[in-house]
């Protein structure tokens, strides 16, 4: 019965190493993206970490970050 579902009448090998392929590839991806993220979360502290009260309230009053906050609430 496994052997069946391994050899999968001959075309096992295609279809299990396509299977680890993609699967390798997504987990890949996944790290990449894991990564970037970090990278990108580390440059908006370091940039926008220590805005004091003042700027926050001066930068919320700015016409493109109503529109930037204004889309972000909805989802």
């Amino acid at each position: 019965m496994i052997n069946e579902l391994i050899s999968m009448d001959g075309y096992g090998s295609y279809v299990w190493s396509a299977f680890f392929f993609t699967l390798l590839s997504f987990t890949f991806l996944y790290f990449v993206i894991k990564l970037q993220l970090t990278k990108e979360q580390i440059r908006f502290v370091s940039k926008f970490g220590s805005l004091t009260k003042e700027k926050a309230r001066v930068a919320r009053s700015q016409n493109i970050n109503k529109e930037i906050l204004s889309n972000t609430s909805k989802i």
